[in-house]
């Protein structure tokens, strides 16, 4: 068991995601700084219907953009590993800020991309007209488009409490498989408003 000072968020942070923060509660002035001079790290819980849930990500200060003269910063911060949150401080004995006695998870990791991920993943961008660049190699795909496929922020929770990474992939090809009908229709309704009022080529029928 580890404590990790909490910055909890209404949002899910995934291992080896970098996130930038504007930082201006006096709590968490507090904490970044105690983060940045003892070179320690911090938790960031997710705070979903108005609950600090259970599991979160530890992140690392990786980088100060800005200081600002009241004391507000613009940071980037770095997703390390998985927590579970065992027990909630708030506040931490003499501290403005939150903390928690946690269980550090480690993340099974996968040294490849499931094919079936990977060819919906692609079909789904192509649909979007977005251009695809991911990290292959990461192995942990899943955390590289978890923020990118179109998961709402209960799903992305469901993720971040999943430990395998295979488990993982298995969640978000069944995610892929209901949003990308759905999506395909949408670009047809689009072509569809699109054509209207254009000049257009019958099809040729046989009577």
């Amino acid at each position: 068991m580890a404590f990790l000072p909490l910055f909890p968020l209404n949002l899910v942070a995934f291992p080896g995601e970098s996130l930038n923060l504007h930082i201006f509660e006096p709590r968490y002035i507090q904490l970044i700084n105690e983060c940045i001079r003892e070179e320690k790290t911090f938790g960031i819980p997710v705070y979903l219907r108005n609950t600090i849930m259970s599991f979160g990500t530890e992140m690392s200060v990786s980088q100060v953009y800005k200081r600002y003269e009241d004391g507000r910063m613009d940071i980037r911060t770095k997703g390390k590993r998985v927590f579970q949150l065992d027990r909630f401080i708030n506040p931490v004995p003499d501290r403005l800020y939150a903390g928690g006695e946690v269980t550090l998870l480690d993340n099974t990791p996968l040294p490849e991309v499931m094919s079936g991920l990977l060819d919906r993943v692609r079909k789904l961008y192509h649909l979007l007209q977005v251009p695809f660049h991911f990290d292959l190699e990461t192995g942990n795909f899943s955390f590289e488009v978890a923020h990118k496929v179109g998961l709402s922020l209960d799903q992305e929770y469901d993720l971040l409490r999943l430990l395998s990474e295979s488990e993982r992939q298995v969640f978000l090809i069944r995610h892929l498989e209901e949003v990308l009908p759905v999506v395909s229709e949408m670009e047809r309704t689009k072509e569809r408003i699109r054509m209207n009022g254009h000049f257009r080529s019958p099809d040729l029928l046989n009577f």
